[in-house]
């Protein structure tokens, strides 16, 4: 298999990566506007056919060709990744389960 992603490819060109992982941030909180508020899972994080793991399935798919088709750039999964999350973070259409396993976050 061949090396594809450009982080990999060329590392030293970090002013690219940094921009493309911004813009990454970006279009992820462009789409999750297309979605009434997400809840965060609750208690079984691992639940696959939770509505917040099947949209970040589709979401990092979606931007993985995004990314592709438009900049000639391919992120890495660990881009993708940090990318999504960073945008969870800063988007306000997460809503969390009382029961969501944060041992720091105030109980009931």
């Amino acid at each position: 298999m061949a090396i594809r992603y450009t982080l990999w490819l060329d590392p030293d060109d970090t002013p690219r990566h940094r921009a493309v992982e911004a813009e990454l941030e970006r279009y992820f909180i462009a789409r999750f506007a297309d979605y009434p508020h997400i809840r965060l899972f609750g208690a079984d994080p691992y639940d696959y056919d939770a509505p917040f793991n099947r949209l970040h399935d589709v979401l990092m798919a979606r931007a993985g060709e995004y990314c592709e088709r438009e900049w000639r750039y391919v992120p890495s999964p660990e881009q993708l990744n940090r990318a999504f999350f960073l945008a969870v973070g800063h988007s306000n259409k997460f809503v969390r389960d009382e029961d969501d396993g944060d041992p720091h976050r105030p109980g009931p």
